[in-house]
């Protein structure tokens, strides 16, 4: 009569074969066996003569289980196996552990995103890449899935921001150990500043030092903040980065700078400044961004290529602005191999502006057709549009961007050289001689006019105005005297005292600019070494 499905409907059910009725094995435990305070209250049927009413069966387990006798049973017989505060601290634990892996792994998706350059925050709280991607881990994790229904605080932007300041003290430390770790502590200073999108100044520090295998590593620690940009200021910015790295002072043996007066003045510049702490700190003026300063020098000093490469900027910017005129320039572009778009040139890297110059060179006529088709309609950038057109429609302007790249082509492959990593004094010095002589070989009569015959061809190929002399102003008496002034009798003539002019420009740019007396005294010692 007995049925089986009353042992999973009340599990504290006991048959006992020899008496052949049930036990509650709860009550039995508790009352017979512990013999609590409460034994008097026990149910006798369910703790010592047994159960065997099978009719009412069903009726009695539910009264019986529902008995606050039972109930008592149940809590003695669970406080024996495990006390309460052992209960609480292992389910403190268990929360802590899941908390703790919960942690590790946004940090991990935050140190992915961080090392891949990838956004984490969106315009929601729950849509930025970091919450996405920590819901696409919970989806194999359940202890995370369980713990993103719960909160997101360890997924917030405040927590976000701390994530990437321990990364980066993290980094930080290590590359200062790695320095401190060497065999002889000896380190360089790079620094530069500019302002951030909220006008803030912002100073960014780089270390360079040659590890244990000899290789030249350069290090960023990071961007920090100055109140302003005096040569003391920044100077005590150094000394304070020091000092937080625990890296010594009497370490440096180099410094690298641009050639602004706070930073490289002789009496008050950030340079002077160290060198009195340490007076092995050598200062060398960034050889890139001496290539840069060259190479601004050498097109400003030609109304030709100076306009020319105007132009050029003037073309891309109204690439950029218009949407009509850049598809009308895709319509007549023929691609033939990888396609370049029109771009505005960089104004403060004047090293890379050969590819901008080239690419106008290459899609000359399909420029002019959309100048033309653009001057021809009724927007806005028009009128843009026909200037640029008669500026494109000017021989001189082909001679002006071939001339410009004869010379910048030379030039970044050289600041492409110094940017290296493993650069050195010796090698920056060897690069440099080379090119200037490769400049200066280009200072030639037959090579000006290899130059001039070429951009005739593609005056003559597109049916534009012709490469003309220019009208030349007569120089006051004072300057000429009784003699008469020299006039170019034709347009080469005139050309080419502009280009040589770049080139002696050139020329002279590279003397004062790597002729510095702190890397004279470095060649010496690597000569000496």
């Amino acid at each position: 009569r007995f049925q089986a499905k009353w042992f999973s409907l009340f599990p504290w059910l006991h048959y006992s074969p020899t008496m052949q009725k049930v036990l509650c094995f709860e009550c039995v435990k508790a009352f017979t066996i512990k013999k609590t305070s409460l034994e008097k209250k026990h149910d006798p049927a369910f703790c010592l003569n047994g159960f065997g009413n099978w009719k009412s069966a069903s009726e009695s387990f539910t009264h019986h289980q529902n008995s606050r006798a039972h109930h008592h049973a149940v809590t003695v017989n669970a406080m024996e196996q495990t006390p309460v505060h052992t209960q609480l601290a292992s389910a403190l634990a268990k929360t802590q552990q899941d908390a703790r892996h919960c942690l590790v792994e946004i940090m991990e998706c935050v140190r992915y995103l961080a090392r891949q350059g990838i956004a984490m925050r969106g315009h929601a709280s729950d849509e930025g890449n970091l919450f996405h991607l920590v819901k696409l881990k919970a989806k194999d994790d359940p202890v995370l899935t369980s713990w993103l229904a719960r909160c997101h605080d360890y997924v917030s932007p405040q927590c976000q921001n701390e994530y990437l300041t321990l990364f980066g003290h993290t980094i930080v430390r290590g590359i200062a150990a790695m320095i401190r770790s060497l065999p002889v502590v000896q380190f360089s200073i790079i620094m530069d500043g500019t302002q951030d999108i909220q006008g803030k100044e912002q100073v960014s520090i780089c270390l360079r030092y040659v590890d244990q295998d000899l290789v030249p590593v350069e290090a960023f620690i990071g961007l920090y903040d100055t109140p302003s940009t005096t040569g003391e200021q920044m100077a005590k910015l150094a000394l304070d980065m020091l000092l937080r790295l625990n890296l010594p002072i009497s370490g440096v043996r180099g410094q690298t700078y641009d050639g602004a007066a706070n930073m490289a003045g002789l009496f008050s510049g950030a340079q002077a400044v160290l060198k009195k702490e340490q007076p092995l700190a050598l200062y060398v003026h960034c050889g890139a961004h001496c290539v840069n300063l060259i190479t601004q020098c050498a097109c400003n000093s030609s109304p030709l290529l100076r306009d020319a490469l105007q132009w050029v900027h003037e073309l891309g910017t109204l690439s950029n602005q218009s949407g009509k005129f850049k598809g009308i320039l895709a319509q007549h572009t023929v691609p033939e191999g990888p396609t370049r778009t029109v771009k505005p040139l960089c104004p403060t890297r004047w090293t890379v502006r050969g590819q901008a110059v080239q690419v106008v060179l290459n899609e000359y006529e399909a420029i002019l057709n959309s100048l033309e088709e653009m001057a021809s309609l009724g927007y806005d950038t028009s009128t843009r549009g026909n200037g640029l057109l008669e500026r494109f429609q000017k021989g001189k302007t082909i001679l002006g961007l071939n001339l410009a790249t004869e010379v910048l082509g030379e030039l970044e492959c050289l600041n492409k050289s110094l940017q290296s990593h493993s650069q050195t004094i010796a090698g920056m010095q060897t690069a440099v001689q080379y090119v200037s002589s490769a400049i200066q070989e280009k200072r030639t009569d037959a090579k000006f006019a290899e130059l001039f015959e070429k951009s005739v061809q593609m005056v003559d190929t597109l049916r534009i105005e012709a490469i003309e002399i220019p009208h030349q102003r007569k120089p006051p008496r004072r300057y000429t005297g009784q003699a008469s002034h020299h006039q170019s009798k034709t347009a080469e003539e005139f050309y080419r005292i502009e280009f040589f002019k770049v080139l002696d420009c050139l020329d002279m740019q590279f003397k004062d600019r790597f002729n510095q007396p702190e890397i004279t005294k470095l060649l010496d010692l690597i000569r000496y070494v």
